[in-house]
């Protein structure tokens, strides 16, 4: 008879994340959305007020 048991070295349980996972986290995507804002702000004012 077959083995249909799943062994532990098939599926790895702690995989890598990357990038796009640390991309996915609200506070990180608050954090960058403050700072475009920011920079976004200070080119404005550097464009039109100076």
């Amino acid at each position: 008879m077959l083995d249909t048991t799943q062994s532990d070295a098939a599926q790895p349980k702690d995989e890598p994340r990357g990038c796009l996972f640390a991309l996915s986290q609200p506070p990180l995507m608050i954090f960058l959305a403050v700072i475009g804002c920011l920079l976004l702000m200070a080119a404005l004012h550097d464009l039109f007020l100076l």
